[in-house]
C-alpha cells in the first residue's frame, strides 16, 4: 500500500515542521451533500453526477493533516480540509459504504462546507483512511513523549517485586552438587598426641629468610627437647657396664696378681 510505505518518511517530516505527503489518489469525485440527516448515506448523492473530479493529495505539517482536493492537470486547488482529529468531525465515514467520506473543507475566510467523497476504486478508500490513521497515532505518540519528559516521575515504573501468592522454587541438591565437584579436600585425621601443624595461608607467599608463624613457637612436649626448632625423640642411654664403673678395679687387680706371682720387694699398700 501506498500510504503505509510513505509513513515513515512522512512522520519524520511533519516532525521537522516540513510538509509531508501522506498518500495521493489521481481519481475523486466530490458530490453535494442533501440536508443533513441523523444517518448519512452516499445512496442520496446522486452518484451518477459527481459535481467535480480531480485527484486528492493528503499532507501533513506537524499534528494537523490537510486534504487537498485538485485539478488533476494543472494541480490548481479545488477545496482543502484541516484535518486536527481523526475520526473527528472534520473527517466522516458513511453508514451504506467504505467508498465513501464525507469531509468539512474550509476556505481562507473561515467559511466552511461539508461535501462528499467518493473514491473510484475501494483499495484507494483503504488506503486514505490508513494515511489518516497512521498520522494521528504518530500525533498521540509523540504528545505522550513530551509529557513523559517533562514528568518522568509519572512514567510508568518497573515493578519487580513478587505478587500476592507468587513463589519461587530453588534446587539446592544441584547447588551442594556443584560445591563438592569444586575439588576440595577433607581434612587427615590427626593421631593422638601427634603435633598438628596449621597448613600455609592459601596463596600466601613468605618472604625470603622467615619461617612460618607455625615453627617458629613449636609446643614442646613433655619430656622432648628441641633443638633449632626440629623435633627429636629421646634416645635411648646404654647401661653402665662393670668395666667402666670401677676403673680402678681393674689395676687393684692387677697390681694384686702381679704382687703375688712375684716379691720384687714392693710394699703393697
Amino acid at each position: 500500500m501506498e500510504a503505509a510505505g510513505q509513513s515513515g518518511a512522512a512522520a519524520m517530516a511533519a516532525a521537522a515542521g516540513s510538509e509531508a505527503v501522506l498518500c495521493v489518489k489521481p481519481a475523486v469525485h466530490v458530490y453535494r451533500l442533501p440536508p443533513r440527516a441523523s444517518n448519512r448515506g452516499a445512496a442520496e448523492w446522486q452518484l451518477e453526477q459527481p459535481a467535480w473530479s480531480g485527484r486528492m493529495r493528503v499532507t501533513a505539517r506537524g499534528s494537523v493533516a490537510f486534504i487537498r482536493l485538485e485539478d488533476k492537470n494543472t494541480g490548481e486547488l479545488f477545496a482543502q480540509a484541516p484535518v486536527e482529529q481523526f475520526p473527528g468531525i472534520a473527517v466522516e465515514s458513511v453508514t451504506d459504504s467504505s467508498r465513501y467520506f464525507v469531509i468539512r473543507v474550509e476556505d481562507g475566510n473561515g467559511r466552511r462546507a461539508f461535501i462528499g467523497v467518493g473514491f473510484v476504486d475501494r483499495g484507494d478508500a483503504f488506503d486514505f483512511n490508513v494515511a489518516l490513521q497512521d498520522h494521528f497515532k504518530w500525533v498521540k505518540q509523540q504528545s505522550e513523549l513530551a509529557r513523559q519528559a517533562e514528568n518522568p516521575e509519572q512514567g510508568p515504573k518497573l515493578d519487580l517485586g513478587f505478587k500476592e501468592g507468587q513463589t519461587i522454587k530453588l534446587n539446592i541438591a544441584n547447588m551442594k552438587k556443584k560445591e563438592g565437584a569444586t575439588g576440595t579436600t577433607r581434612p587427615r585425621p590427626v593421631a593422638p598426641g601427634a603435633l598438628s601443624l596449621l597448613p600455609p595461608p592459601p596463596g600466601g607467599k613468605l618472604p625470603s629468610g622467615e619461617r612460618p608463624s607455625s615453627l617458629s613457637n613449636p609446643t614442646q612436649l613433655p619430656g622432648t627437647p628441641i633443638t633449632d626448632s626440629l623435633l627429636s625423640w629421646p634416645q635411648p642411654t646404654a647401661a653402665p657396664s662393670a668395666s667402666t664403673s670401677d676403673v680402678w678395679g681393674d689395676f687393684a687387680n692387677a697390681s694384686g696378681s702381679a704382687s703375688t706371682q712375684t716379691n720384687t720387694g714392693w710394699v703393697q699398700f
